[in-house]
């Protein structure tokens, strides 16, 4: 990996004591792509949230470490003031919500809302503001910018609007972009637009960006490392090549087969049975996706496997990899 940017260390978020995220570690390296992948409810946005300080009460983070690397200081992001967080997100550390929609203020233009960004983080005139706000606007592909600069959000397509929120989120070229589901409830044409505009600004920018979707399938060809979620933890974490040619866990190759192909597909599309666990349940001692599993055994409902390293670069919360667990397998 390349030089850390970011390092998440035993992340811990709950809501009403009930646990979202449970010590969730990882790390991401500058100029990297990481896609965080699971089913809604795995705790993906949390912990993205989470990383951004953004949960709001009764929600709490509960412990853990995220420790941000600017120009060789090591910032504590959960330890900042307000005002000293203020100075970081939306500058150093952007991020791209789910639903742009929800995100932009309806009542505002979409160039105040661009300009305001510019004017509190670069300290640009309203005038320099707006001439950038058009920039950025054209440079996310939103054609005659300079006149719809001036309209209202539910003026915009569905694409247009994230392109905007894409261009709010790059305005000061931030270190580290996170995308929650930048692609849902798009077409499919329109998603791989999206995507390749993340990739382009990535190779201009040399910002790294943290992708969160449900699907395996959009994070394919634009992440460099994939983590797999699962009931509020990390199971899987390995390059993205690894994950779809060698998955050692049981939910990541589920995942994989539930992904609709072309061709060679067979008569039914497969799923994964059962239902992730909610969040009002307590955890269980052994595995969490141990009543969903094929492979089950005595031990992965007594005892949880900790995310432990199979080969290098490859880690997995796994009995069935880890040496002489199961000696029938």
């Amino acid at each position: 990996m390349s030089k850390i940017l970011l390092e998440v260390e035993n992340l811990q978020t709950a809501f009403n004591g009930k646990k979202a995220v449970k010590d969730v570690t990882f790390s991401i390296g500058e100029g990297e792509v990481l896609g965080v992948v699971g089913e809604s409810g795995s705790g993906k946005s949390v912990t993205a949230l989470s990383i951004m300080r953004l949960i709001e009460s009764p929600g709490e983070v509960s412990n853990g470490r995220v420790v941000f690397h600017d120009d060789g200081e090591e910032i504590d992001l959960l330890k900042l003031s307000e005002k000293e967080l203020e100075k970081i997100l939306g500058n150093r550390i952007s991020m791209i919500f789910q639903n742009p929609m929800t995100s932009l203020n309806p009542v505002l233009s979409i160039g105040y809302q661009l300009a305001e960004t510019l004017r509190v983080h670069r300290g640009l005139s309203k005038n320099a503001a707006k001439t950038e706000a058009v920039n950025l606007l054209r440079r996310v592909g939103i054609v005659n910018a300079g006149e719809r600069i001036n309209h209202y959000p539910h003026e915009f397509s569905g694409g247009m609007r994230q392109r905007v929120m894409i261009a709010m989120a790059i305005a000061c070229q931030p270190k580290l972009l996170i995308a929650d589901e930048p692609t849902t409830a798009l077409d499919v044409t329109i998603q791989s637009q999206i995507l390749n505009l993340l990739r382009e600004l990535k190779r201009e920018f040399g910002m790294s960006i943290i992708i969160i979707t449900h699907d395996l399938g959009v994070v394919a060809n634009i992440a460099d490392r994939i983590a797999v979620m699962y009931a509020g933890r990390i199971i899987e974490i390995a390059p993205v090549k690894t994950i779809f040619e060698n998955p050692q866990h049981p939910y990541t190759t589920a995942l994989i087969a539930s992904i609709p192909r072309l061709y060679d597909q067979p008569e039914r599309l497969q799923t994964i049975e059962g239902a992730p666990p909610r969040l009002q349940i307590e955890d269980s001692p052994g595995c969490a996706f141990q009543p969903r599993c094929a492979y089950s055994r005595q031990i992965c409902a007594e005892k949880r496997p900790e995310l432990a390293e199979i080969r290098a670069g490859h880690l997995a919360a796994c009995w069935l990899p880890q040496k002489g667990a199961f000696a029938d397998v």
